[in-house]
């Protein structure tokens, strides 16, 4: 019976690294449309967009937030922003930094 429990107890500090969470990964597919390209320009207005790979967390959290309050100005990166959760804004930024 010991066994057993000691098992289990390892199997469930273990899962959350085993079942790694993608939560961050499917709630970013549409970044990744834009941000994910290396050397991709954006149209209008024109300027290059930046590869979020790698990037701190807490800046694309304040990136983030400026587009959904109107403090940084672009109205396709507003309008993206202005449907996320707080929590989806922290799973994305959380998945960019822990990628390349």
């Amino acid at each position: 019976m010991k066994a057993i429990l000691k098992s289990l107890t390892v199997l469930i500090l273990i899962s959350p690294c085993v079942f790694a969470d993608d939560t961050g990964k499917v709630k970013s597919e549409t970044c990744i449309g834009c941000h994910a390209i290396e050397g991709y320009n954006n149209t209008y207005p024109t300027y290059k967009v930046p590869k979020l790979g790698g990037q701190h967390a807490d800046y694309i959290i304040s990136a983030l937030k400026s587009y959904q309050n109107g403090d940084r100005k672009h109205q396709t990166m507003h309008a993206n922003a202005s449907g996320l959760s707080d929590q989806d804004i922290k799973d994305i930024a959380n998945y960019f930094e822990s990628i390349e």
